[in-house]
């Protein structure tokens, strides 16, 4: 029956996640174009279904809309069919932040194309100002979740606790508050036990402790590891995953500047499909075209074996209600990481008046207009060009 699903529909599979790979922006705005044309147009699936896909892909770490869309395929034609759907989802995205940036690599340090970028990253701080604030408004529904937003907030501007265990601990209260008061209060009293224990030892509950060597040379296996650790561990979808990307690679481990990494966050949001497709440019950064290669896979690659794995189960997970009050106390601290991070983008964006008032138009074009990412990137650009001519 599966193989006979498989022989039916893999033409549609792929040529459907190809479309959508090429031609789809934003996380959010590409889940809904997806229920859009294959729930509502193409039926491969009920309403209700489509929204337990949601569900479980909300609860796990890793790509978000590249999950989703596993669980598309596989719903249409059974395993490869979610393993096909997945790869033509992403593949697109990498192949045009490739060339964008070979372009980028070849033209960037030319006057005019600085020029472009010096308005391009205004932009990119202002959508990602939006969408977590529009992101905020479904995450935090009460008091309590305010709570851990602010919580969160605090420890990962003003602590070295780190992104990965305050977010653990907030499942953990988010267990506690919405679920068994005394199970999340025993977990979250292990993860700090945990805690104290790696750091006595030297350690970090971080994906970043999976590189191999921080101190030399950057080679293949180093940035494979750490985003595969990054994919395997962050919890919040792209935002939230290229919020710790950017406070490892730029802050850390320091591979790339704060303005190259935003060059490359401007890359990304010009590149169809994914916004984790970041990986690439700065896998090529450090190592060329095998960089490149290596960054987007390993980054992408938990989300295939988690979905691949879990979707035979998933009429059982989808029953675990600890789980679902374990994301309650995870999505407000998801908004509350993702403002410091945007508070640490912004200096570097906004460098004066003229680069901070095109972040303030950007939200305000967004929030009154709801208009794609694309307009926006153009016109900083132009604005860029144009405020470097007349200075």
């Amino acid at each position: 029956m599966k193989n006979d699903a498989l022989r039916a529909h893999w033409r549609e599979v792929v040529s459907g996640f190809l479309k959508i790979g090429a031609m789809s922006y934003g996380g959010p705005a590409i889940m809904g174009l997806m229920q859009t044309e294959f729930q509502e147009k193409r039926g491969w699936l009920s309403k209700e279904r489509f929204l337990e896909g949601l569900a479980i892909v909300t609860l796990l770490p890793g790509a978000g809309a590249t999950q989703l869309g596993i669980f598309l395929g596989h719903a249409r034609a059974g395993w490869w069919g979610g393993l096909l759907a997945g790869l033509s989802f992403v593949l697109p995205a990498f192949f045009i932040m490739l060339l964008l940036t070979l372009v980028y690599t070849e033209y960037g340090a030319l006057p005019f194309v600085r020029d472009a970028f010096y308005g391009l990253a205004p932009v990119v701080v202002g959508i990602f100002i939006v969408a977590v604030v529009r992101l905020g408004r479904t995450a935090v529904g009460d008091s309590r979740q305010a709570l851990l937003a602010v919580g969160a907030a605090m420890l990962a501007a003003f602590s070295s606790f780190g992104i990965v265990a305050t977010l653990l601990l907030a499942g953990c209260l988010g267990v506690s508050i919405y679920h068994r008061r005394r199970a999340g209060l025993a977990a979250a009293v292990v993860l700090m036990a945990i805690y104290a224990a790696v750091r006595m030892l030297g350690g970090v509950i971080e994906p970043a402790a999976l590189v191999l060597d921080q101190g030399g040379t950057v080679g293949i296996g180093d940035i494979a590891l750490f985003f595969f650790g990054v994919g395997a561990f962050s919890f919040g979808g792209g935002l939230s995953m290229l919020a710790f990307m950017q406070e490892q690679v730029v802050n850390q481990m320091h591979w790339l500047t704060a303005r190259e990494f935003l060059d490359g966050l401007a890359l990304g949001q010009l590149t169809p499909g994914p916004i984790l497709m970041v990986a690439a440019f700065v896998g090529y950064k450090l190592a060329g075209i095998t960089g490149a290669l290596s960054a987007a896979a390993a980054i992408f690659l938990p989300s295939f074996l988690l979905m691949l794995a879990l979707l035979p189960w998933f009429s059982r997970i989808k029953q675990w209600q600890w789980m679902r009050a374990a994301l309650k106390g995870v999505v407000p601290a998801v908004i509350g990481v993702l403002v410091v991070a945007l508070g640490g983008m912004l200096p570097a964006a906004a460098t004066d008046v003229f680069t901070a008032l095109i972040v303030i138009a950007t939200v305000m074009a967004l929030h009154v207009w709801r208009i794609g990412p694309l307009p926006p990137m153009f016109a900083g650009a132009a604005a860029g060009f144009i405020g470097r001519l007349v200075r």
